[in-house]
């Protein structure tokens, strides 16, 4: 739907709410984003109506999203539309759009709109704050972080999005309060930590999470990077967090899956650091692994981005071996799920530290020719046809189509015949499992078909 039609239904709502004698206006981001002539995502909505006076309004129309709260869903012409009683002091509902102004959290998102007048109204100062690109609190910032802790991340992520800086005050006030961040819910941390990694300046959001010193309380482990010195023949940018913020600086607007892979992939080089004839971080990409999985199971992220995001981190080290790995290795690696980001991270890993593409363009030039013809294939023979050369179904099965698959990449073996011949001479000695009395039978009837 477009922007100009959700404003209309958005007005339309409130149209119904002035018809009852309740006051409604447009409140929040979208105000800001209207003022920044910039189209809203969302159209929040605030009244001093209360929840059951909403209902009656809109009948069959209405959803308790957040009653406890003082929310409610309201759709409209199939479009659904957030509406908030008022809000007072210690989240007592308010009857006054002044004192529900002061209760929200940074001045920007202190604007109101009557969209039937079309008319702003700034009872904070945010549209003077908006022109000098500052995040700032409304009233006292530490009674505006105590009411809600997650609002000491959301300064972070409104800077970085909006491309704002933070008001002194704000500043030193998260400083100070950086420790409540741990009040709050894994799962509100992880939405704010996404929307800033995967800005168009993730870099940025690592600094100030680092300045503020909330990164001590929310990625610890990052925040251990500082100080651990890698070998400057490989690494002359400098120590592992000033590596991981170089690599933050090459990336605009990026992906979930490369972005968290480049923050979490170096993870586990303070507990490997070894000093011998230089600086050793032997098997820190396993560990680095384990650490980013706990990482992300604690953040609540899905099964599916987490998996990805620790298989990147695990085999990140894998690229450097490509140019020595067998062919077969080689279109193994290609054709991982992951091996796209795993790529982009080993480009970007090289940028930010000794800059040396050979292996990236290695890589790249073995994908243009695998593309050419299908990089696995099927195995020659398949599980009946093993049957018929006399083995029985188990392990053995899965062992024999790998390293058969792996002759067929390197084009040792290109036809049925010749991979009979193969599986007996090589296998021919392995030891099949006891067979069942009911498998017996299907594998003598399969045997002499």
């Amino acid at each position: 739907m477009d922007s100009r039609k959700k404003r209309e239904l958005a007005a339309r709502i409130v149209r119904k709410l002035r018809k009852k004698g309740f006051q409604a206006y447009f409140v929040g981001g979208c105000v800001r984003d209207i003022v920044m002539r910039k189209v809203p995502k969302d159209i929040d909505i605030a009244t001093d109506a209360g929840l059951t006076r909403i209902e009656k309004i809109f009948p069959r129309k209405t959803y308790p999203v957040g009653a406890r709260f003082g929310t409610l869903l309201v759709v409209e012409d199939k479009m659904p539309f957030q509406v908030s009683t008022f809000r007072g002091r210690r989240g007592r509902r308010s009857l006054s759009l002044s004192e529900d102004v002061g209760m929200r959290d940074f001045t920007i998102n202190g604007l109101a709109y009557e969209p039937l007048k079309k008319r702003i109204i700034d009872l904070v100062g945010a549209k003077s704050d908006i022109r000098k690109k500052k995040i700032r609190a409304i009233g006292d910032a530490s009674c505006r972080f105590a009411q809600d802790p997650l609002r000491l991340i959301r300064a972070v992520r409104f800077a970085v999005t909006l491309g704002f800086s933070i008001d002194d005050k704000t500043f030193q006030a998260v400083k100070k309060m950086a420790g409540c961040i741990k009040r709050v819910s894994a799962e509100r941390i992880r939405d704010e930590l996404i929307l800033i990694f995967t800005s168009p300046n993730p870099s940025l959001g690592l600094n100030l999470l680092d300045e503020t010193g909330l990164i001590r309380h929310i990625l610890p482990q990052i925040d251990s990077l500082k100080g651990v010195e890698q070998p400057r023949a490989f690494h002359p940018e400098g120590d592992v967090f000033i590596h991981t913020l170089l690599m933050l600086k090459q990336l605009k607007s990026p992906s979930l899956l490369l972005v968290f892979a480049c923050l979490f992939h170096d993870i586990g080089k303070p507990a490997t650091r070894q000093v011998a004839e230089r600086i050793r971080f032997s098997g820190h990409d396993k560990l680095g692994a384990r650490m980013t999985d706990r990482i992300l199971k604690r953040l609540r992220f899905s099964n599916k981005d987490r998996e990805n995001i620790v298989a990147c981190v695990e085999n990140h080290m894998r690229m450097m071996e490509a140019p020595k790995m067998r062919e077969a290795t080689l279109k193994r690696l290609l054709t991982r799920p992951t091996f796209d980001v795993e790529l982009a991270l080993h480009r970007i890993d090289c940028i930010a530290s000794h800059k040396d593409l050979t292996i990236w363009r290695f890589l790249r030039k073995k994908c243009r020719e695998f593309k050419k013809r299908p990089v696995i294939p099927k195995p020659l023979l398949n599980g009946y046809e093993l049957i018929k050369i006399g083995f029985t179904p188990g392990p053995i099965f899965g062992k024999i189509h790998r390293q058969m698959v792996d002759m067929q990449l390197e084009g040792k073996l290109t036809g049925k015949s010749q991979a009979r011949s193969w599986v007996k001479q090589y296998f021919r000695h392995c030891e099949e499992p006891k067979a069942t009395k009911q498998s017996q039978k299907e594998i003598a009837s399969l045997r002499s078909q």
